[in-house]
């Protein structure tokens, strides 16, 4: 055989065990589990521990700050989706943009709160796509024109 023509052999390599894509979280002194979510200029800080299922948004009840039925099915898909409805205390502090944003945060902050409280939930949550930050944003406006895209009138005569 040829030198040229030798096949070339990838070296093997025992079988790792798959890792988990973030280190583990704790539990503060007090037995809180904290996670920050952010959707367009929305910022919420999400604390979690076990409880009675207790959910409180800026010291108001859940159903009372998200009055639109869509959010407060949204922010409570993670909970469905994990089988801890009702099982865990949350305390949101919301701050900056609108509902619909807030809502994003809030729903962002929860799953990674529960990421953190049982790590063993991750592949139901990546599967439902609830660890993945939305990142559009409004697109700014330009100088010379009405909006982002807006044009001003154009004249020919």
């Amino acid at each position: 055989m040829n030198e040229r023509m030798t096949t070339f052999t990838a070296p093997t390599t025992p079988a790792a065990a798959p890792r988990p894509l973030r280190a583990q979280q704790t539990a503060d002194k007090r037995g809180w589990w904290w996670a920050i979510g952010r959707r367009k200029t929305s910022t919420a800080r999400v604390r979690i521990k076990p409880g009675k299922g207790e959910f409180k948004i800026n010291d108001r009840p859940f159903e009372e700050f998200f009055v639109i039925e869509r959010d407060r099915k949204n922010i409570l898909s993670v909970l469905d989706k994990c089988g801890l409805k009702g099982a865990i205390d949350i305390l949101v502090t919301c701050a900056g943009g609108g509902v619909t944003g807030q809502a994003g945060a809030v729903q962002l902050g929860i799953a990674r709160a529960v990421l953190g409280y049982d790590p063993t939930q991750e592949m139901v949550l990546r599967e439902h796509d609830l660890l993945t930050r939305d990142a559009r944003k409004v697109e700014r406006k330009k100088y010379g024109q009405s909006g982002a895209r807006r044009r001003f009138q154009f004249s020919k005569r």
